[in-house]
C-alpha cells in the first residue's frame, strides 16, 4: 500500500508544478521594443476629461453670512468681506474647537446651525401657510386612565 502512495503523491505534485513552469509571459511591457500603431476613428477616440465633483469653494454671499455670524459671536473683528481667507478660517476653527467639534472640515454643519445659518425652508414646496415650529408636546393623559400601567413596560413581559 505504501508503494502505491508515493507514486500517486509524486504525480499530484508534478501536475501542480508543471503548468506554471511551462507558462509564457503574454504581457508585453512598454519597453519591449515592439512598436504598434493604432488608428481610432474620431467617434471612438475620446480625450481624457477630468470632471471636478462636489463643491469647490464657498459662495461669497455665504462666506459673508458666516463672517457676520462670527463677528456677532465675537470670534472675528472687522467687517465681513466675503472672502474665505486665513482670518475667517482661524475664527471658524476657534468657534468649532470651543464647542468640541472637529476643526479640519470647514465649516462644520453643527457650527453653521449653532450660528443660526441652518437651511432656509422658506422656498420649499409646502412652505406657504405652514410654520416650521417644533411639534407640539404629547397630550397628557389623566392618571385615572393610566392607573396600573408602568411607564416603559411592554406588553410581552
Amino acid at each position: 500500500m505504501v508503494s502505491f502512495r508515493i507514486p500517486a503523491a509524486l504525480l499530484v505534485v508534478a501536475a501542480l508544478v508543471a503548468p506554471p513552469a511551462f507558462a509564457t509571459n503574454v504581457h508585453r511591457s512598454p519597453t519591449s521594443g515592439l512598436a504598434t500603431t493604432h488608428k481610432l476613428s474620431k467617434s471612438k477616440h475620446k480625450a481624457a476629461v477630468r470632471h471636478t465633483r462636489g463643491q469647490q469653494a464657498i459662495d461669497p454671499e455665504r462666506v459673508t453670512q458666516i463672517q457676520q455670524a462670527l463677528i456677532r459671536e465675537n470670534y472675528m473683528t472687522g467687517e465681513a468681506n466675503g472672502n474665505w481667507d486665513a482670518s475667517t478660517v482661524a475664527a471658524m476653527q476657534k468657534y468649532q474647537a470651543d464647542h468640541g467639534w472637529q476643526v479640519k472640515l470647514m465649516p462644520d454643519s453643527r457650527a453653521l446651525l449653532k450660528l443660526g445659518l441652518g437651511p432656509d425652508y422658506s422656498t420649499a414646496i409646502n412652505a406657504k401657510g405652514s410654520s416650521f415650529a417644533p411639534a407640539p408636546p404629547k397630550a397628557d393623559t389623566p392618571p385615572t386612565l393610566t392607573a396600573g400601567f408602568v411607564a416603559g413596560s411592554g406588553v410581552n413581559q
